[in-house]
């Protein structure tokens, strides 16, 4: 299995705003794709600075799964992002094994 994990720092201001569009817009639509099975919002505790992390994660069977999401979905989920919060927020992304 396949661990695809979207880690998001935000400004505090628009936090309560940026969770709810990630609830009830944003990740219906990831895994409406259909190529994810699961998925999970993770807030961090051991938060630095002034800002507001979460852990966006969706888990897959695959790599080519991912990749087709990568490629197929992932550029206007990304633009929508940036449409309702730029300048707001930084995101990075990784890609996990779940080995046990």
């Amino acid at each position: 299995m396949i661990l695809y994990n979207v880690t998001t720092s935000l400004e505090p201001a628009v936090a309560d705003e940026w969770v709810a569009y990630m609830r009830d817009t944003h990740m219906p639509e990831v895994m409406a794709t259909g190529c994810f099975i699961k998925n999970q919002l993770c807030r961090l505790l051991n938060e630095e600075d002034d800002g507001i992390t979460y852990a966006s994660q969706y888990y897959c069977l695959s790599l080519e799964q991912l990749e087709a999401y990568q490629e197929h979905f992932a550029p206007a989920l990304r633009a929508d992002m940036d449409r309702r919060f730029a300048g707001k927020y930084a995101s990075f992304r990784t890609t996990l094994e779940v080995v046990a």
